[in-house]
């Protein structure tokens, strides 16, 4: 990388063997001739997006009081140290997703449209709303979009009621027909990110060295912080050490694998063994693409819809799924709360990361916009209705935090998603079967 007195384009990157390393937004990144000069440089919009399976127990979910989200709900309280960047959406719903499935849950969170009841490969949903973002605010990065998942191993064949696995495996659709995967390994999100991994026998090799991605950009770091002030210089200090330290939990995590699965690599390696460690990992991954600006759009399925999987470690040894199917016995719908809650922790921490990262004159939260939530109201019951919804994000996308919005029953979520499409620039007639925009949600103009 050669660097001038000019300034540097925000799409830079340096660039070693088999990886390229992007810049997070600098204040170096203005040109020094104009009225910019003096003010740091303009941040870009964000989306994301989280998908939660088998709804909530919404006595537990739903704040009390009024608008001002003055007190959390339990299930909510982690996110106290940013709830004033939250907003609680009630009585949003997914009409198209019915007959009430699992299936239908995962498929609607982001289309909003009917997924057609088919076992074969002639499968049709809609374009996601995070592909149509992807479309137009995803074409100046190096990935249009990121597809992150929890789940190693995609299910196959017919999964429930008749309906294809495809629905419950894939949040992200390009077209109606065009599922996109998602990936769920560390090691593979990070490779995506900064370089490939070549041959397996290359990437084998690369495992045993356990050499640093960053050892191969040594030279340009330093002339690239000799050139900038002292603002930019911590700066890409705070970015290199997340780097470092996301290498070393990964690396941590596959000291463990290596000998059993160093030989042929056919299954990844590099998965932590505990469920909290891996949620950590995928979300800091998150933050640092976000940071560098490789892609301006992400998808994440915590979990999947009929997911068997448990939580010990928080008290819950039996599985999700059938956990679900609570029949209102009070001991599995505390349970149901208790597991909402710790994916919440999760996330809060995640905002509370994103908060903390410079970016532009604020930080990655304040120009970030996040929707969280299920595509499913009452598991036991398999509805669509008042679905556990939130939004969080910053001061310069204009959301109003800090509220808890209730909205009449029969509201669509295609009214949420045409909003927060239109908040990031991309304008649409219609999207599933909204039938409006949630005007309030957000401030007129962006402070």
């Amino acid at each position: 990388m050669i660097i001038t007195k000019k300034a540097l384009p925000r799409r830079t990157f340096l660039r070693g063997a088999g990886a390229v390393l992007a810049l997070p937004l600098l204040d170096a990144m203005i040109p020094a001739a104009t009225v910019l000069a003096q003010t740091p440089a303009a941040p870009v919009p964000r989306l994301g997006f989280v998908f939660v399976p088998m709804g909530t127990d919404h006595a537990r979910w739903t704040p009390e009081g009024g608008t001002i989200l003055d007190k959390l709900s339990p299930i909510l309280s982690p996110l106290e140290l940013v709830k004033d960047k939250v907003t609680v959406v009630t009585n949003l719903e997914l009409q198209n997703s019915y007959p009430g499935t699992h299936d239908t849950s995962n498929a609607g969170y982001l289309s909003a449209a009917f997924a057609k009841h088919t076992e074969s490969s002639d499968y049709h949903l809609g374009t996601t709303i995070d592909q149509i973002a992807a479309k137009q605010i995803g074409q100046e990065t190096r990935l249009p979009s990121l597809e992150l998942s929890m789940d190693l191993n995609p299910l196959a064949g017919v999964c429930n009621n008749g309906y294809a696995c495809v629905y419950q495996n894939n949040l992200s659709w390009s077209s109606p027909t065009t599922p996109l995967p998602s990936e769920a390994h560390p090691r593979l999100v990070f490779e995506r990110l900064f370089g490939e991994g070549g041959t397996p026998a290359e990437r084998e090799a690369l495992l045993r060295s356990r050499a640093s991605l960053l050892d191969a950009f040594h030279e340009d770091i330093s002339r690239l912080k000799r050139a900038v002030g002292a603002s930019d210089q911590n700066r890409v200090d705070q970015y290199l050490d997340t780097v470092r330290e996301i290498e070393r939990q990964i690396q941590r995590a596959e000291t463990a694998d290596t000998e059993e699965f160093s030989t042929d690599m056919e299954r990844p390696v590099g998965v932590p063994a505990e469920f909290g460690d891996h949620a950590t990992l995928m979300y800091d991954l998150q933050v640092l693409a976000l940071q560098a600006d490789i892609t301006r759009v992400i998808t994440f399925q915590f979990t999947r819809e009929l997911t068997n999987r448990t939580y010990p470690q928080i008290g819950v040894p039996e599985p999700h799924h059938p956990t679900s199917h609570h029949g209102n016995d009070p001991v599995k719908v505390e349970k149901i709360a208790m597991i909402g809650q710790y994916h919440v922790e999760f996330f809060a921490k995640f905002l509370e990361k994103l908060k903390a990262t410079p970016d532009g004159d604020g930080s990655l939260l304040d120009n970030t916009i996040y929707l969280y939530g299920s595509g499913m109201g009452n598991p036991s019951l398999h509805d669509h209705v008042n679905l556990p919804i939130l939004v969080a994000g910053g001061a310069a996308t204009g959301l109003r935090g800090g509220r808890h919005i209730r909205y009449e029953k029969g509201t669509p979520l295609a009214n949420l998603h045409m909003t927060l499409l239109d908040r990031a620039g991309v304008r649409l007639d219609s999207f599933g079967d909204s039938n409006g925009k949630i005007d309030d949600l957000f401030d007129a103009v962006p402070v």
